[in-house]
């Protein structure tokens, strides 16, 4: 369904071939790239799609236009996945005015060379295409500096750019409503879009933009004031029906808060510390604890990020190496840091030979985080065994008994 009203048009594209998102985020259910067309008097083109998908999407346009041109193209963001194809957009209808902020300005000269033609808007303009009146909000580094949204006064809806978004391709629909657009790949028909796409949501959250809490609460603060009956986000479903879900989602993402729950990480040599994280899985299986546990070795990390971002409770497994952290834990711990997660009670375990480091260290990170310690760490030499290093121990810890 390409129409989502009189005047607002669904125009992107699934892309149901790249499995690896950004060069390091897996694609199980795909991914994909919206753009939007509002007619009026005038039209005007919303963001752009990938690269490889360039006919599919003037096919998509031109149906919808038919003899008409776009008439203004508006960069939300510069990122490639939704501006790869302004260049083609300027070739295909010449007279296109390009409606962008001044901090876009050098990046569509470094991408596609295009400097003229363009109309620079500060917060708070607004371009009028006949009856129907499209205003501007800054919403910098949400998730890059020059990012910001667009709303369409007379019909309360908000092209949100990445904000909202989530991966997995659309199947079924393109919004929560008409269409009832599901997950790729979901067959519960019982279970309600936004359900479908939560965990792909918070993954997407959590390993893109999981950073920019702070901007992303001076967004929803600056939006609060406008009144939004449906998101147009680049990625994912158009959200209608989920709108209130959809929003104070992204708001407690933002705020770091995490449900009650544990996620267990570990990486291993030769066994003994994953011993040892099993264990701990276990314990808190008996003990009806929620938790999710991610191998970092043969894992990608997106999904250790994501469950970061769900439960309250981080325990991280590690042997010492080279009198240090094991590299993939080191490089877990580095990335929660660099996303500036907070509000989390942490512990740690694992392994040793000849001389215990990793736990003290992992330690020494967690407090640099402001995580609450919840326990010094279980330590043990050589091969595990639970009389080396009692699991039951920490899981009293985490459950506070």
């Amino acid at each position: 369904m390409s129409k989502l009203t009189e005047k607002i048009r669904y125009v992107g594209v699934n892309d149901l071939k790249k499995v690896i998102f950004e060069g390091m985020w897996p694609l199980p259910f795909g991914v994909s790239y919206n753009s939007y067309l509002v007619m009026d008097e005038k039209t005007a083109l919303v963001d752009t799609v990938e690269a490889d998908f360039a006919k599919e999407y003037l096919d998509n346009i031109r149906r919808e236009l038919g003899d008409r041109k776009v008439d203004y193209l508006i960069v939300n963001h510069m990122e490639p996945d939704h501006s790869s194809l302004v260049a083609l957009v300027r070739e295909t209808w010449p007279d296109v005015r390009i409606v962008c902020n001044a901090k876009t300005v050098p990046m569509l000269k470094g991408y596609h060379g295009i400097s003229d033609n363009l109309h620079v808007v500060k917060d708070g303009d607004s371009i009028s295409l006949g009856e129907s009146t499209l205003t501007f909000y800054l919403t910098p580094m949400v998730h890059w500096p020059e990012t910001m949204v667009t709303y369409f006064n007379e019909e309360s809806t908000l092209f949100s750019g990445d904000a909202f978004g989530t991966f997995g391709a659309l199947q079924g629909g393109v919004s929560d409503s008409a269409g009832a657009a599901r997950l790729y790949g979901c067959t519960d028909a019982a279970e309600n879009t936004f359900a479908s796409y939560r965990d792909e949501m918070r993954r997407y959250y959590s390993n893109i933009v999981g950073k920019f809490g702070q901007t992303v609460q001076a967004a929803l603060k600056k939006l609060s004031g406008i009144r939004i009956s449906r998101i147009c986000s680049t990625h994912g479903p158009v959200w209608e029906v989920s709108v209130p879900e959809v929003v104070g989602y992204y708001d407690k993402l933002s705020r770091y808060e995490g449900d009650k729950g544990v996620c267990i990480v570990y990486a291993s040599m030769y066994g003994n510390t994953a011993r040892a994280a099993k264990a701990l899985a276990a314990e808190l299986d008996k003990r009806g604890v929620e938790y999710a546990i991610h191998n970092l070795c043969t894992e990608n990390v997106s999904y250790a990020y994501r469950d970061v971002f769900k439960y309250d409770t981080l325990v991280a497994g590690s042997p010492t190496y080279n009198n240090d952290i094991f590299p993939p834990v080191m490089n877990f711990m580095y990335g929660v840091s660099a996303r500036l997660v907070k509000n989390r009670r942490f512990a740690a375990f694992g392994s040793f030979t000849w001389a215990g480091a990793s736990v003290r260290l992992l330690n020494e990170m967690a407090v640099k985080n402001g995580f609450e310690l919840i326990s010094d760490g279980l330590s043990f030499p050589q091969a595990y065994s639970p009389a080396k290093c009692d699991m039951s121990l920490l899981a009293d810890k985490i459950t506070g008994c």
